[in-house]
């Protein structure tokens, strides 16, 4: 069994509102993000934080996803992670709510590759999603000794998984990202 951790706990600063709910394919961006994880996955918890209520608004219809708040959302990404492979059990995909151009293929490459930590790469430069086999469960939620996820993947080793897919590299941190992406995304229709 697959699951999808989407994370979209953060206080969205330097986009100055909360990107998960700006619009992308004429609907959340978060809700964006969801559908194209869904058809690889058995489950999908969505981790919140700062923005809990909202998020949940847009949640709440999806009878196949559960909205999940993260208290420590303050302290940083990698306690929405924890929370997320917490409420987990079985292999996962971690990608963070604003990243939803990442095509069916990395997704299916990513599930077929060999590694208990599967990273893909784009143009030589590292992206998300991050595929993580369930045996490291444990290993992520006993530790303190890891700041954030990157430590705990370079510490346990990684796979790396070319993909032709650029999507693995976007996501939303100010307004113009945003608009980038409503570019990237109309130059491909």
């Amino acid at each position: 069994m697959v699951e999808g951790i989407v994370l979209a706990g953060g206080l969205s600063k330097r986009a100055g509102s909360n990107k998960m709910a700006f619009t992308f394919r004429n609907k959340p961006l978060i809700l964006s993000t969801i559908e194209t994880l869904r058809p690889f996955t058995d489950r999908i918890v969505v981790i919140s934080g700062h923005y809990h209520d909202e998020i949940l608004s847009f949640i709440e219809p999806l009878e196949d996803v559960e909205c999940l708040y993260n208290e420590a959302y303050t302290e940083g990404m990698y306690t929405s992670v924890k929370k997320g492979m917490a409420n987990t059990t079985g292999d996962v995909f971690i990608i963070p709510g604003d990243m939803p151009l990442v095509k069916p293929p990395t997704y299916e490459k990513l599930m077929k590759s060999e590694g208990l930590i599967r990273v893909p790469v784009h143009n030589k430069r590292k992206g998300h999603p991050m595929f993580i086999d369930a045996s490291l469960r444990s290993a992520l939620l006993d530790s303190n000794e890891y700041p954030h996820l990157k430590a705990f993947r370079n510490a346990h080793g990684f796979n790396e998984v070319t993909v032709e897919d650029e999507g693995v590299l976007i996501d939303i941190d100010t307004l113009d990202d945003y608009l980038q992406m409503k570019r990237i995304e109309e130059r491909s229709e």
